[in-house]
């Protein structure tokens, strides 16, 4: 594995690579960063060449000032111009969390790029926000806590950071910390500990808010084209909360689903679970 930072969009963009083959471009939720894709990235690796990067806000990758700069397109462009320059004009998609609504940002503003999208454990954004119910606001408070004006959840959360992400994992997120490897929750920590860390995801879910509902809502009426996976954790908020699979039908035009078990973090608590989902969608010997 190669663990190297280039300047891609504007910004400093930290990642890791393994194999060799066609691009497959792995992205992180929140509170996360590349590392939750250890445990899969390098089986895939065998077949692939697996760029996992950290996004911006995020881990070792750049941190803007401004919380426009925190779009999912920005997120988008910097991956499309990353994989480019490591020598992918095309290439497949996999995103959890966050890295799911990048994906499908990326996906539909560089449509031509994507080979196949897979998005993990989300319901579209705009549908998310434009059809808010009370469970959906009680499980995933974390969303307006976060985009809250600064500097009120960054004080808030740099009293105890591991306290409250380690509540995000337990809380919503259904996952027993037991569950993930010793080297995702020490990278996670480290990250946690970093104030730029926590300002950044902060701006993410203010920019979802400022932002991203603006320009999703302009693109209701568009589809992704390409072949189109949607994994969700059988334990978790969206699978209570929603049918999943048909929130996105009207979104995408090769659509299919699948269930996973356990809650949201399923790549990090259930890797095994998750890579053979993908090894039965992604192409390859």
């Amino acid at each position: 594995m190669q663990s190297e930072t280039r300047r891609v969009n504007g910004i400093e963009v930290a990642y890791d690579l393994r194999g060799q083959g066609p691009g497959l471009l792995l992205l992180h939720g929140f509170p996360q960063t590349r590392a939750m894709w250890g445990p899969i990235a390098g089986t895939l690796a065998t077949r692939f060449t697996v760029v996992t990067p950290d996004l911006r806000g995020y881990g070792g990758s750049g941190k803007p000032a401004e919380v426009a700069d925190y779009s999912f397109r920005d997120m988008a462009q910097d991956q499309v111009a990353l994989m480019a320059q490591l020598g992918f004009e095309q290439f497949h998609l996999v995103g959890h969390d966050r890295g799911g609504r990048t994906a499908h940002r990326l996906a539909l503003d560089h449509g031509a790029a994507v080979q196949s999208l897979t998005m993990m454990d989300i319901v579209p954004t705009h549908l998310l926000l434009s059809d808010l119910n009370r469970h959906v606001a009680k499980a995933y408070y974390h969303w307006f806590f976060l985009a809250q004006p600064s500097p009120l959840p960054e004080t808030m959360i740099g009293a105890d950071p591991e306290g409250y992400f380690m509540s995000c994992l337990q809380g919503w997120g259904a996952a027993d910390p037991e569950g993930f490897e010793a080297a995702q929750m020490a990278a996670y920590r480290k990250a946690w500990a970093d104030p730029e860390v926590v300002r950044g995801m902060c701006n993410d879910y203010r920019a979802a808010l400022e932002v991203d509902f603006d320009l999703d809502a302009a693109d209701l009426g568009r589809q992704v084209t390409c072949p189109t996976l949607v994994l969700y954790g059988a334990e978790g908020a969206m699978a209570a909360a929603y049918d999943v699979a048909a929130t996105w039908a009207p979104r995408c035009a090769d659509l299919r689903a699948e269930a996973v078990p356990g809650g949201h973090f399923f790549p990090d608590t259930h890797p095994t679970e998750t890579l053979a989902a993908l090894n039965r969608f992604l192409p390859g010997p």
